[in-house]
């Protein structure tokens, strides 16, 4: 398996420096002497544009959330994995930052690796969704479907059925919203 060159990750936890400004965050780590204005187009494409001057500390949870994607992003990777981004947020915001990450995959093209314990958040944003046990992938399902997708598509809502049967859970309701 090839392992692309250029990687990126965003944690759940934001990570961003507090003695820093935003657009410096977004900078950390990158090689050489980027300018600011690698660090404005980042957070333009985050909707964080107005925040560019910004303390850490100022931020919303998912506007550092979307700081740290800014920083991800920037490194402009072939590969970009995300852990757990929106595990801390809101259930508005949760929407909010998955749409955000399904325009920014159909934009960039670029390859993500989502991790995340969410069955409905894996069915809306994944075009694979493998469920791991002791390290190892279990169980594999495909999710064959244009986006923006809804929870409530039967294929959906089959596959989700399917997901959470194999993880020994009884199947609520599930959440209706749409992810483009």
């Amino acid at each position: 398996m090839l392992v692309p060159r250029r990687k990126a990750v965003a944690f759940q936890a934001p990570r961003l420096m507090p003695w820093k400004r935003v657009w410096r965050n977004v900078l950390l780590g990158l090689p050489g002497r980027p300018g600011r204005a690698v660090a404005e187009r980042a957070l333009k494409e985050v909707g964080l544009g107005h925040r560019i001057d910004a303390w850490p500390k100022t931020l919303s949870g998912g506007e550092a959330q979307r700081a740290s994607l800014a920083r991800a992003l920037v490194r402009e990777p072939d590969l970009l994995l995300l852990d757990e981004p929106f595990g801390a947020l809101d259930a508005l915001t949760r929407i909010t930052a998955q749409q955000l990450v399904a325009e920014l995959w159909q934009r960039r093209g670029c390859a993500v690796l989502l991790v995340t314990h969410d069955v409905e958040e894996a069915l809306l944003l994944a075009d694979r969704v493998l469920v791991m046990d002791g390290g190892v992938i279990a169980h594999e399902v495909r999710v064959d479907r244009d986006r923006p997708r809804d929870i409530a598509d039967p294929l959906l809502a089959e596959l989700r059925t399917e997901l959470l049967d194999r993880l020994g859970v009884k199947a609520p309701e599930p959440a209706v919203h749409k992810v483009a």
